[in-house]
């Protein structure tokens, strides 16, 4: 089998030189398990931290733009467009993250779409610790992808 990450069993960086330019978006998603009573914190602003979606969306941009520093074949990227929605959804005792991601480059964002979400994931838990012990973090995941040899959305 040949691997695209490693050549004469050590691991490489792809090249993508030979790529044509276009534009790349990925949408991810994930989610922060909650109590009900932490929601209702956010939501009247008494969370003693302060206002975890604001540092969240902060860390969530920043984490796009340091990908290639966390996961060792991702390309630096020229990303021209981040954007972090948080919501709450209190039918499911949960806050819902989403990143969107773009770049005009050879390579995508999907990476950097998730990494956006995880970080904006642990930046909520941080913020909400010190009222909720027990919250739990998951359904990170890729939402859709455009640009490249190939598109992908959920189903």
């Amino acid at each position: 089998m040949d691997f695209t990450h490693y050549t004469d069993g050590k691991p490489v960086m792809v090249d993508v030189g030979g790529k044509e330019v276009t534009t790349r978006i990925a949408r991810a998603a994930g989610c922060v398990y909650m109590q009900k009573e932490t929601i209702e914190k956010i939501q009247k602003n008494l969370i003693p931290k302060g206002n975890p979606f604001d540092v969240a969306r902060v860390a969530g941009i920043l984490a796009a733009k340091k990908t290639h520093e966390l996961i060792p074949m991702c390309h630096p990227l020229m990303i021209t467009h981040v954007d972090i929605a948080i919501v709450c959804d209190n039918n499911n005792s949960r806050v819902v993250i989403e990143a969107t991601v773009r770049c005009d480059g050879k390579t995508g964002v999907e990476m950097e779409a998730l990494t956006a979400v995880s970080v904006a994931a642990l930046t909520i838990y941080d913020m909400c610790k010190a009222v909720d012990k027990q919250m739990v973090i998951g359904d990170i995941r890729l939402v859709e992808k455009h640009g490249g040899k190939s598109d992908y959305v959920e189903k």
